[in-house]
């Protein structure tokens, strides 16, 4: 006799958001427009700041390469999720649910290091313009974003290993839309307590890290502002940091929403569209944040349409 109940999952099913067929089938076209929309954007937004040499300053180096980690952030969970809101199986083996944490993670986590080295760049290029090029050079900004990777792997290689230590035995049923932390560890069969400690340790240490980058740099931008004399130099400022501190702010709640609360307070299903809103939406509206309300980039993508209109 062997007892099933001690039986090691193998396979996981991602329950999602509705077993109601037509509501799957809006959610399906929904997702899949935003999705589309969010590749377009952003895999664009690279591709004009390589092409146009305009745009060949760390100011947009930024933007480009956040804007490429958006479209593979959207692209580890958004496929999956659309095949799931078809299809009769929503299953998703042990290892593809365990590359899937890593790879969410990995992403997440560059992100947050990504957005403390713009505000860093925003300040160098605001507080001493005349320096800007020789203050973030090649070598700083390039390791600024290498060193974003590299605590983005290591923060998800960390979690990923910790969580699928762990035995799952009693149900193989993820209350969510992909494999994300908390939703595993309410399903593991396994004392989870070193997890979720290390959960709020690290995303924590990151979160108040990155943050308190951000505000040291406005806190110099600010000063700044306060000893110019003219309003369009002002203004400028006003509208380069602007949308970035939009963008901060709004990936930082949701976050520290997620992960920085203790498990009893879990509402799983509310935590799942939550997880999708900066998942999902946040990689569709960063290029528009970001970038499309910028006049060097409009100017560029102008151009780039009239070139292509010229040769058609």
């Amino acid at each position: 006799f062997y007892d099933t109940n001690i039986t090691e999952v193998t396979v996981f099913t991602l329950l999602g958001f509705t077993g109601d067929f037509e509501l799957q089938v809006c959610l399906f076209l929904l997702f899949l427009a935003i999705y589309i929309f969010t590749l377009v954007a952003n895999l664009g937004l690279v591709l004009l700041v390589v092409v146009d040499s305009r745009l060949h300053n760390p100011m947009y180096y930024f933007p480009s390469v956040l804007s490429f980690l958006d479209a593979c952030y959207s692209s580890v969970v958004t496929p999956k999720m659309l095949v799931n809101f078809l299809a009769e199986s929503k299953a998703i083996s042990f290892t593809g649910c365990a590359t899937q944490m890593l790879l969410f993670v990995t992403f997440g986590t560059t992100e947050s290091f990504l957005l403390a080295a713009m505000a860093y760049d925003r300040y160098v290029a605001i507080y001493n313009p005349l320096l800007f090029s020789v203050n973030m050079s090649p070598r700083i900004y390039v390791s600024l974003i290498i060193a974003s990777y590299v605590g983005g792997i290591s923060h998800a290689t960390l979690h990923t290993v910790a969580t699928f230590s762990l035995s799952f035995c009693a149900s193989n049923e993820i209350r969510h839309v992909f494999c994300d932390i908390p939703p595993l560890l309410a399903i593991s069969c396994s004392d989870t307590l070193i997890n979720q400690l290390l959960l709020s340790y690290f995303v924590g240490s990151i979160e108040m890290f990155t943050i308190l980058i951000v505000l040291i740099s406005y806190g110099f931008i600010f000063m700044a502002i306060l000893k110019m004399h003219s309003a369009e130099g002002t203004q400028k400022v006003f509208s380069t940091c602007g949308s970035h501190l939009t963008g901060v702010s709004v990936y930082h709640r949701t976050i520290l929403f997620m992960y920085m609360r203790p498990s009893s307070s879990y509402a799983l299903d509310h935590d799942m569209i939550v997880s999708v809103f900066y998942t999902i939406v946040i990689p569709m509206l960063n290029p528009i944040i970001y970038s499309l309300r910028n006049k060097d980039v409009k100017e560029a993508m102008k151009k780039m349409f009239q070139r292509n209109w010229f040769l058609n």
